[in-house]
């Protein structure tokens, strides 16, 4: 369905119930909308009703549109619980640990809840690129970051495995060396401000190799370098030359020491 046509219907449809909350015939739903095509407006409901936006009711021997109330969607307090807590965590998501942590519910009770919700499609459950494939929650409806899926190396529920851990070996590499470059300044202020590398200047390098038969950009290899700071390898801070955080830039700098090979 075209997003553009899909919210015409889709927003004075929802009007309408919000107007008249005991729900709409399907003649009052065609009259309100006759601009909209059939085709269209039976993708926007059936839309609608899968994602439990709308319930369809049968009232006097004719079909009635009602819109849900959005706790009719919850069974119990926890699932409310459970979910404003994933709905703070936004397209980033939340692991399962963090959930229960914050919630104070037990494994086995989260398990059951997770399923009860996942099946009336409240939440969702994604493979995080930078957790090693563990996975994160989010909201149902939410597209997640790019620093979750791992962007471009991501594609048809897979990795593209062999190449991202040659990239991330590449760039750790290049972290120690910068770091061990930095321990040479006598000032352990600029120590430690050299040890720190902008993401933008590791794209540079990466790019450079020629390790890639494209270019990359830092959408690219962010995620790239998300997957060090996870495994503990690389810890990571923001640029303060920039005021703007969108423009900012990412720094990353090597935790372990280098081994030394010998001469």
């Amino acid at each position: 369905m075209d997003s553009t046509k899909g919210r015409e219907s889709v927003e004075p449809f929802l009007t309408l119930l919000e107007t008249y909350k005991n729900g709409v015939s399907e003649e009052t739903l065609q009259s309100v909308s006759d601009s909209v095509s059939t085709k269209i407006r039976a993708e926007c409901i059936n839309n609608l009703l899968a994602n439990g936006k709308i319930e369809l009711l049968k009232q006097g021997g004719q079909l009635i549109y009602k819109l849900k109330n959005e706790d009719q969607r919850f069974e119990s307090d926890e699932e409310i619980v459970i979910y404003n807590i994933i709905e703070e965590a936004g397209n980033i998501g939340i692991w399962i640990r963090d959930i229960r942590t914050k919630s104070k519910i037990p494994s086995t009770q989260l398990s059951k809840l997770f399923k009860s919700m996942e099946s009336k499609k409240l939440i969702k459950s994604v493979k995080s690129f930078a957790a090693n494939k563990r996975k994160v929650y989010m909201l149902y409806n939410v597209q997640p970051d790019d620093s979750v899926t791992g962007g471009t190396w991501y594609s048809n529920n897979d990795f593209e495995s062999e190449f991202v851990e040659i990239l991330n070996s590449q760039c750790f590499k290049y972290l120690l060396r910068k770091a061990e470059i930095a321990r040479s300044y006598s000032s352990p202020v600029e120590r430690m401000k050299s040890s720190f590398v902008s993401s933008s200047e590791v794209l540079d390098y990466i790019n450079k190799t020629g390790i890639s038969r494209v270019t990359l950009s830092k959408k690219d290899i962010e995620p790239i370098l998300e997957t060090l700071v996870f495994d503990g390898k690389v810890e990571r801070t923001v640029s303060n030359d920039s005021s703007a955080s969108d423009t900012s830039d990412k720094m990353y700098r090597a935790l372990k020491e280098p081994q030394l090979q010998p001469v």
